[in-house]
């Protein structure tokens, strides 16, 4: 408990150094001060706080939708951008924005919220014909799947003229982010709780469907319920920011080496992480090349791409 809540207060910190770091220059002592600075207020209300809480908020679903899937598939390897939900998710909206524009965001987001859950329900049934599910499989048969979903997106995206909004919804950046148009992911707040309330069943479930039904659950309700979460979560980030890799990957990998496979204890601690993960990358991204940006998702693809590789090649890693 006291090791959380020192995570937390460094997340805090770090934080309230994020809402200081932009183009506009702000500082504590102008927002505090007995007649503080209208520009500097209104630059922190609309864009700086919108910003952290989406980040915030993407960094918590996505690290527990990585979790969840990477229960129900029984590899560690595996997240919504290694098994195809991401790219279901892109060519949902696609499909949406190219049939009916005129549709609102939630209604967009529904659609692709279904073609993400469909993408997923593929992967499992894909891999439920996989006699020989190694470490290495799972994943490969996730990124060709995701590659085959995303081939078709551009093909049909290109002739549209809409690459540039594929583009949008598979680079996670959080430099649009202002008061207004993030709303959306408090929702994945909901749906992470929701993950939480379950995440007993959760583990049981990772332990494989006899055992689950053995128990006395029923094994597909649980599945269905966890492809819902995961769906939702994927469809909302992808409308809202786009879509932040390896997320989802790395950190229930590094919160499981410490808290084990006890999904209650570990979605906290993936929850925290997950934040952590994305505001250090969104806020690096924002330093590094001061005052131009750098998204958020260039560099969590950098640093994840090389934790995966040491995971990968850890020698007592596991298929989960």
């Amino acid at each position: 408990m006291k090791r959380f809540t020192l995570a937390l207060l460094v997340l805090v910190v770090v934080a309230g150094a994020s809402l200081l770091v932009g183009v506009g220059h702000l500082s504590w002592s102008a927002l505090v001060s007995p007649t503080p600075d209208e520009r500097a207020v209104q630059v922190l209300v609309v864009s700086r706080i919108p910003r952290l809480l989406a980040v915030l908020l993407v960094g918590t679903s996505l690290g527990v939708a990585g979790l969840i899937m990477q229960m129900l598939a029984r590899n560690r390897f595996v997240e919504p951008a290694t098994a195809g939900t991401a790219e279901s998710a892109s060519l949902g909206m696609l499909a949406a924005t190219a049939l009916a524009p005129q549709l609102p965001v939630l209604a967009k987001m529904g659609i692709a919220a279904l073609f993400a859950l469909a993408g997923t329900a593929l992967f499992l049934l894909i891999l439920q014909r996989i006699p020989l599910r190694s470490v290495l499989v799972v994943p490969l048969v996730g990124i060709v799947l995701g590659g085959i979903i995303d081939s078709v997106t551009t093909f049909f995206a290109h002739r549209m003229e809409l690459l540039q909004s594929v583009n949008a919804w598979t680079t996670g950046d959080f430099s649009t982010v202002l008061r207004g148009r993030y709303e959306l992911l408090w929702v994945t707040l909901g749906l992470t709780c929701l993950a939480y309330v379950a995440a007993d069943r959760f583990t049981v479930a990772g332990m494989g469907e006899s055992f689950t039904t053995n128990l006395g659950l029923r094994y597909r309700r649980i599945v269905v319920l966890g492809l819902v979460i995961v769906s939702m979560v994927t469809a909302m980030v992808v409308v809202t920011v786009g879509m932040i890799p390896f997320l989802g990957l790395i950190v229930p990998n590094v919160v499981s080496l410490v808290m084990g496979d006890n999904a209650r204890r570990s979605i906290p601690w993936v929850a925290l992480g997950g934040a952590g993960f994305v505001l250090v990358c969104d806020l690096l991204g924002r330093v590094v090349r001061f005052p131009y940006e750098i998204p958020g998702a260039t560099l969590a693809g950098i640093l994840g791409s090389l934790l995966f590789l040491h995971l990968l090649l850890r020698r007592n890693a596991r298929v989960g």
